[in-house]
């Protein structure tokens, strides 16, 4: 008789929270500093920076992967797995994630609380408004689409309706909004010009609320913010529109991060949630400033696999903070190795194929090649890797066998973790290794300086990260790269716009490609947010749904319960 393992939601159900001064008082912080959203959520006031900025520095991890399916390799399970799993070996653990769009949780992705008994509760709050930060950021960033079509409209001369790049934001994935005309109707009606849609993980807002440092610096950036140019091609920001000032009076309570908690109760900070192709992919530098200093570990996670998501975390995030890193994960999966073995195709939303499921260690070796380069895209910034076998029920001992036979063969540690099934004490043996790791002596280092031209920077990611011979420019990527150094845009970092299912930036290209050269056809501008970014390829920045969205499953009770989020 087969046993049927609860839902998430099921399960998150069952779990007894804590109240939330006690998850804090874990953390070492005063109810002084918490601001209740109801009995289980609480944002955390900016001034716990500076109150706890005495105490000692946490370990720093962050949790990155191979690339990955499109199913997902359950890195935020392992994230919060492992937040747990230290608590089980004596070590006060705090968890940093990025909040979920609701884009995903209703498309095809569902909810990004972790899975199983490695959890982020109240799972159903965290996947949907939570305390509003991304309502908050949408309306900041529609505020200054308003303003600028505004000032089209009455001082139209001044501004070059067609060099206009900021668009407006919504959060949910509606395939009809990605190209829009706006201005129909009267003269009154505004002035007709074409732009569209992004979904608000992808809001230069976003971004800047994830790498601000406090609400001055948010300011700042917000206003460093270009949103095209004059009709003399200078570029206009978001200052010289006055926007900024009101952008950060509607983010006033969006940049205090979110306190929830695992289902054991390990203190997890939810805050933003900056897309992982076009932006950083980490959450906010605020909660890591408060993290860092409540514990013995601070737990995060960078999105998709180490080419992306990790290098940015070192590269952007961690310039932006000011913390170095101590450790970080690695998570591997026996699905995603078989998969870089090219032998075998995933769809999202479909079975995997049968052949697939069989057992056999050598599909494992033949992908290996992409976990090698992963593992090697973490040491070159200094840092020790650990690799997380994240178990699925479809593994076979043998095949998760050759995975460690692959990371002794590079010579890192590596743990086989079961959290999902069995919660923290499922991942002990990676937090040891994670305890382990974090002991060896710091070297981390930027991949590249801030004085390098944009052009060096964005080739030194290229060739060092994702193995490529060498940049094609297209002409126009070209002159905008020219024309960012012009306006002194040359001194920011670089965060390269392309596929997560490769390291190349052609999706069908498994393992660790070599022989093939980056094309760059666009590069913009994020100011405020302190990088421009390379766009490689085919860049959705609004999703479609698919033809069976999650949002069809998805409903409430009489009693008013959730019912149907996964």
């Amino acid at each position: 008789m087969a046993v049927t393992f609860p839902t998430d939601l099921e399960i998150a159900r069952r779990a007894r929270l804590l109240p939330m001064p006690e998850i804090a008082g874990k953390m070492g912080i005063g109810p002084h500093l918490l601001e209740p959203y109801g009995h289980d959520v609480a944002k955390i006031r900016l001034d716990a920076i500076a109150e706890l900025a005495d105490r000692p520095k946490a370990k720093y991890v962050v949790v990155s992967a191979v690339t990955p399916t499109p199913l997902g390799e359950g890195k935020t399970t392992t994230t919060v797995g492992l937040g747990q799993a230290l608590s089980h070996i004596g070590k006060r653990a705090t968890v940093a994630i990025r909040q979920p769009s609701m884009g995903p949780t209703f498309g095809i992705k569902g909810g990004a609380a972790g899975g199983g008994y490695s959890q982020v509760v109240p799972m159903e709050r965290l996947n949907l408004h939570l305390t509003g930060d991304t309502h908050a950021i949408t309306a900041a960033h529609n505020l200054l689409a308003a303003m600028i079509d505004n000032q089209i409209h009455h001082h139209e001369a001044l501004v070059d309706r067609d060099s206009v790049t900021w668009r407006r934001v919504i959060d949910v994935s509606d395939r009809v909004l990605r190209n829009v005309i706006v201005g129909l109707g009267t003269r009154e009606d505004g002035v007709i010009r074409q732009t569209g849609f992004d979904i608000t993980a992808a809001s230069e807002v976003m971004t800047i609320l994830a790498l601000t440092t406090s609400l001055r610096d948010m300011r700042e950036r917000l206003g460093r913010i270009v949103i095209g140019n004059t009709t003399g091609g200078k570029p206009i920001t978001a200052h010289e529109l006055f926007a900024a000032g009101a952008m950060t009076v509607i983010l006033r309570d969006a940049i205090k991060p979110n306190l929830l908690q695992t289902l054991e109760n390990t203190p997890v900070l939810v805050h933003a949630g900056p897309f992982g192709n076009i932006a950083t992919g980490n959450s906010s530098v605020i909660a890591d400033l408060i993290g860092i200093r409540c514990g013995d570990f601070l737990v995060t996670e960078a999105g998709f696999g180490a080419d992306m998501g990790a290098e940015r975390f070192f590269n952007i995030k961690c310039r932006a903070s000011g913390l170095a890193p101590d450790a970080a994960v690695v998570v591997a999966t026996v699905r995603a190795l078989k998969v870089h073995s090219g032998r075998f195709k995933v769809v999202a939303g479909r079975p995997l194929p049968a052949e697939m499921v069989k057992e056999n260690p050598d599909d494992v070796w033949a992908g290996a090649a992409n976990l090698r380069k992963q593992v090697e895209n973490i040491r070159i910034h200094g840092v020790t890797p650990v690799v997380a076998i994240n178990a699925f029920p479809t593994d076979h001992p043998a095949e998760q066998a050759a995975v460690r036979e692959i990371a002794e063969e590079l010579g890192v540690r590596s743990a086989v973790c079961n959290n999902f099934a069995e919660g923290g004490r499922g991942a002990t043996e990676l937090a040891e290794a994670v305890d382990e790791a974090s002991r060896e002596p710091s070297t981390f280092r930027f991949l590249y300086p801030a004085e390098a031209t944009l052009r060096e920077k964005i080739e030194t990611v290229a060739t060092k990260i994702y193995g490529a011979d060498g940049v094609d420019y297209y002409p126009p990527a070209a002159e905008q790269i020219d024309s960012f150094e012009r306006n002194g845009f040359g001194n920011l970092c670089v965060c390269i716009a392309k596929t997560h299912l490769s390291i190349s930036s052609d999706p069908k290209l498994k393992g660790a490609p070599t022989g093939w050269k980056l094309p760059v056809r666009e590069v913009r501008a994020s100011v405020g947010a302190g990088f421009v970014y390379p766009i490689c390829g085919e860049m959705r920045t609004m999703p479609g749904l698919p033809s069976s969205p999650n949002a069809i499953r998805i409903d409430i009770d009489d009693n008013g319960e959730i019912i149907g989020l996964s």
